[in-house]
């Protein structure tokens, strides 16, 4: 009895200066350092509900995604994360080391499949719902639905922003959204992005220059569609406001492409004519409301419009989306020849 007492206390000695080792030496370190540093690709790990931290550790060296159990359990404790690690799929890299992923546990990181769309600067309405609409991610009628029914919460936000279903409101953009999100989620992020890029400098230089939000995103708009080039932006802007100044009428075929819901490349005497107040070469000033969702280029050119005395401008024959700028009628129609 005195032989097993004595070989229970070298046991219990070797098992103390083991853990002690584990602990003080940095092999706990060492083995809580990431299975490949080099792997970078991802995998998801699905922590069920109620799992202990042994269960977790367990599920972590089955995959592959630690090295030690016993490393794992011990820097949970000594991080006080035991019982805090939530249930749920997680993506994990075996290039992340135990510290990372028992802290993506804690915080309940969890993995969201998500999708991406772009919608293109220069986008209608319609165009943006079908788009997203053909991709699967909305349904077309409850796009509009929610457009006309749901009310937002945004400064930028007033009856005639409203009244145009908001048009050139739904900011042009790459998105990334859970699978799943509904209509109004994806309207809102949308808005929301607008509402960060119409900053305080684009909301002083606007009252500066005696223009409404409402206006200048209108103005934006007819820029956005007729500039090709964005070196070209400002300089279009300036023709603009050169004919807003002399009462000259805007004549901007992407209003009158608007109304046809069409953007023919060239319109006919009979398009011109048409009567509607979007159309241009009718009615002088801007239009009732934008005709486009405008980039950030386009609302900054609307608001910083070159220096000029531009009147006219028309396509170059390079085919290049440039354009030839003249200050006189004589000029432009010389320079359609």
């Amino acid at each position: 009895m005195n032989n097993s007492f004595g070989k229970f206390i070298v046991f219990f000695m070797i098992l103390i200066i083991a853990v002690s080792t584990l602990s003080g030496c940095g092999i706990k370190e060492s083995l809580n350092e990431p299975v490949d540093a080099d792997d970078e690709s991802y995998g998801i790990i699905t922590i069920p509900s109620g799992a202990s931290t042994t269960k977790i550790a367990e599920i972590l060296k089955e995959k592959d995604f630690i090295k030690n159990v016993t490393a794992f359990k011990m820097l949970s404790k000594d991080l006080g994360a035991d019982g805090k690690m939530m249930a749920g799929d997680y993506s994990l890299s075996r290039s992340m080391n135990s510290k990372v992923m028992i802290e993506k546990f804690v915080a309940g990181d969890v993995y969201i499949e998500t999708l991406k769309f772009t919608i293109p600067e220069g986008y209608e309405i319609r165009q943006i719902a079908d788009k997203l609409s053909q991709e699967g991610i909305i349904d077309k009628d409850k796009f509009y639905d929610v457009l006309k029914n749901h009310e937002f919460d945004y400064e930028f936000i007033d009856d005639k922003v409203i009244e145009s279903v908001y048009e050139g409101f739904l900011f042009p953009d790459t998105y990334e959204v859970p699978v799943g999100s509904d209509e109004k989620y994806i309207i809102n992020l949308m808005m929301k992005r607008f509402d960060s890029v119409y900053s305080d400098e684009f909301k002083s230089r606007a009252k500066d220059m005696g223009m409404s939000i409402f206006e200048v995103i209108t103005f934006a708009s007819i820029v956005e569609r007729e500039a090709k080039l964005d070196s070209e932006r400002a300089l279009v802007s300036s023709v603009f406001h050169n004919r807003l100044k002399i009462g000259m009428a805007f004549q901007s075929c992407a209003t009158v492409q608007y109304v046809l819901q069409e953007r023919k490349e060239v319109l006919t005497y009979d398009d011109i004519e048409i009567e509607s107040p979007y159309n241009t070469y009718v009615h002088k000033g801007l239009p009732p409301a934008p005709i486009a969702c405008p980039g950030e280029k386009s609302i900054r050119a609307t608001l910083y419009p070159e220096e000029s005395d531009y009147l006219y401008f028309v396509a170059s024959k390079e085919n290049d989306g440039s354009h030839i700028f003249s200050k006189t009628y004589k000029e432009h129609m010389n320079a359609q020849k």
